[in-house]
């Protein structure tokens, strides 16, 4: 490794290291700022570049270029973009540069896609799994609180044994930039994480955390998402991703209640502008309710 390039790499983790001790931001959030300026670097290496001097808006252009010949998808671009951005305007506070080239880049336009959800009758079909060994119950425990809570995966995942409180009624979440919110727990999920509990006591671990694997460590995102899409598939549905679970408790609650400010609340976001996302899921199918209810919204063929 060149002496440019190490200087570049050195820069990059005090800069992660000021993000996750400075900011609070999440070791998830850091890994990904992590990969997407160590593909910069890389991409400055193979073209050349040495200084930050050299560093030039068609550069940084070439580089977005570069990115989606690599079929690398808009948003994801967005957010190479959004790392880049925010570590050069670090590298000016800090005095090592006067001018970020990123300054005048513009971010490419996503698609607008709304988030998938599953109707109550799906929700209900999922949750009609039957566990039949001690994972099932913990996979179903898991499902539960995901759908009850409108956790993140990484929420559920994070959660540990002493952060319930009221008999369970309630639990911390630890969620985006550190920020902690109390959410409510329904009964079917805190059932189905009694019983879980139950048998999680047969295992042997030291290990605080709510859902562990049979060797008694903390259960893997991967592994959770796994885990839902194969019982999805199991229960004759499509795949399902968890997140799906958290914008279906989104969109079932928006019905029920039409309070976006207290969704908000639940789900951890930190502008309402998020949330609002859910008002257009409804709005589809209060439209689909129109159509199949109403008399006069039919349309007949000619």
């Amino acid at each position: 490794m060149n002496e440019a390039r190490y200087f570049l790499y050195k820069l990059i983790y005090d800069y992660l290291d000021f993000l996750e001790t400075i900011k609070g931001l999440s070791k998830n959030t850091t890994s990904s700022y992590q990969r997407d300026l160590n593909k910069l670097s890389k991409f400055l290496e193979i073209s050349g570049i040495n200084s930050f001097n050299e560093l030039t808006e068609e550069i940084c252009s070439a580089w977005i270029a570069d990115l989606f010949q690599h079929n690398v998808g808009a948003r994801s671009i967005q957010r190479h973009i959004s790392s880049a951005k925010g570590f050069f305007n670090y590298l000016k506070k800090s005095g090592l540069v006067t001018n970020s080239p990123f300054d005048l880049i513009n971010s490419p336009k996503s698609p607008s896609h709304l988030p998938s959800i599953l109707s109550p009758e799906e929700v209900s079909q999922l949750l009609n799994f039957k566990p039949k060994n001690v994972q099932g119950k913990r996979d179903i425990a898991i499902i539960e609180l995901i759908y009850s809570s409108g956790l993140r995966v990484s929420e559920a995942v994070n959660a540990n044994l002493d952060d319930f409180e009221d008999n369970k009624n309630f639990l911390r979440v630890l969620g985006k930039g550190s920020k902690t919110r109390l959410v409510p727990v329904g009964r079917y999920a805190r059932k189905a994480i009694d019983e879980w509990i139950g048998e999680r006591k047969k295992l042997s671990t030291k290990d605080n955390s709510l859902f562990v694997n049979l060797r008694g460590k903390r259960i893997s995102v991967r592994s959770v998402q796994e885990k839902i899409r194969n019982i999805a598939i199991m229960q004759g549905l499509p795949p399902v991703n968890p997140h799906m679970l958290r914008h279906s408790f989104a969109t079932h609650l928006l019905e029920s209640s039409g309070d976006l400010r207290s969704i908000q609340e639940l789900l951890g976001h930190s502008s309402l502008s998020t949330t609002q996302i859910y008002t257009r899921l409804d709005y589809q199918h209060l439209i689909k309710v129109y159509e199949k209810s109403h008399p006069r919204a039919h349309k007949k063929n000619v």
